[in-house]
């Protein structure tokens, strides 16, 4: 019996040691390429000090005179900016601006008085500002429905619209969600002795915002119908297509202070001259301790005025060229030998791996 399990064994190893045999035999090796073995050409550039010195000096180079043009356009740009908020609550009512705010009675019209300092070329951009307005809020950026603004079949779709969806009798609301609830609603108005001067709302918002996100045959309706109004009312026989305050609106801010276009002024104002500014302050930033400016500015051919692009490349300019210097100054009083790049392994023969 021993001998029989012997021969056993032995048999069933060698038929087992066939079979791996037959099934390496059968095992193809993969087709040899310079793309699978990754021996295409590369470059492998060597960071030797004239390199690094080389391009720490063209970029300091390049980036001091964008620097200086920036700045210079940026210094070109004439502004003129007014903080309202405060100077337009009547007297009795500066330690109760909330009540102030909210008093349907008092009188919202405030008058304000701006002098230019410099001339300013047409066109002139009127712009609000806002301090302390979180519209970057995750629930708040949220609280709309774009399927609703753009396509009239889904009109009644009010989902993700939260608190603002329906009115109090079950009606969708059309535009619905706190973002065009809370649409800015403080008007302005300009003159310059006995001229009028006329803010020119047309085209303010993005031209793709009007023909992609807002359709024309989409009217708002039960907007602002509830017992507490966020802002603005919506002329309900114009298409929000055209409703270019909405619209600018509606292009939420990332940072808590932001400016949003109000119109633009084709006049051109000599320096000294005096603007009357005839303002309605409706909009509620006392509640959350946030601020109105009202900014005339102009614009050059690099927007409007800011200074940070013109700091940031003088600032890296600069840097790269102390670096340059410190490179060049180190290499020559104590340099380092360099080592021999035929050592480095990509550079070896395969025999000699």
């Amino acid at each position: 019996m021993m001998m029989d399990g012997s021969a056993a064994g032995t048999s069933n190893g060698g038929s087992g040691a066939d079979g791996d045999a037959a099934r390496r035999n059968n095992t193809r090796m993969p087709k040899y390429s310079k793309f699978t073995q990754q021996e295409l050409p590369a470059c492998k550039p060597i960071l030797t000090p004239k390199w690094v010195v080389s391009v720490f000096f063209l970029v300091g180079v390049v980036f001091v005179p964008v620097g200086v043009v920036s700045l210079l356009a940026a210094q070109d740009v004439v502004e003129i900016i007014d903080r309202y908020d405060h100077a337009c609550v009547p007297p009795n009512m500066t330690d109760n601006k909330l009540a102030y705010i909210k008093n349907d009675t008092i009188s919202k019209e405030c008058t304000r008085i701006l002098t230019v300092t410099k001339e300013m070329k047409q066109p002139i951009y009127v712009y609000y500002q806002l301090d302390n307005f979180y519209q970057n809020h995750r629930r708040y950026v949220k609280s709309r429905n774009d399927a609703q603004l753009r396509d009239y079949k889904k009109s009644n779709t009010t989902t993700s619209c939260d608190p603002e969806r329906f009115t109090a009798d079950g009606k969708p609301i059309v535009p619905c969600g706190l973002i065009a609830w809370s649409l800015f609603n403080d008007t302005y108005s300009f003159t310059r002795g006995k001229e009028n001067l006329t803010v020119n709302k047309k085209d303010i918002s993005w031209k793709s915002d009007r023909e992609h996100k807002f359709a024309k045959n989409v009217y708002p309706s039960n907007f602002q119908n509830g017992a507490l109004i966020g802002g603005k009312k919506l002329n309900s026989s114009i298409p929000l297509s055209e409703q270019e305050d909405l619209i600018v609106w509606m292009r939420t801010a990332a940072l808590p202070t932001f400016r949003k276009l109000y119109g633009r002024i084709y006049v051109d104002l000599k320096a000294n001259d005096t603007i009357t500014v005839r303002l309605s302050n409706n909009y509620n930033t006392y509640s959350f301790g946030g601020k109105k400016k009202l900014v005339l500015s102009t614009a050059t051919w690099l927007g409007g005025k800011n200074d940070f692009l013109g700091f940031a490349y003088l600032i890296v300019g600069g840097l790269c060229i102390f670096l340059a210097f410190a490179f060049t100054l180190l290499y020559l009083i104590k340099p380092r030998k360099l080592g021999d790049h035929n050592y480095l392994s990509w550079n070896r023969h395969p025999a000699g791996r």
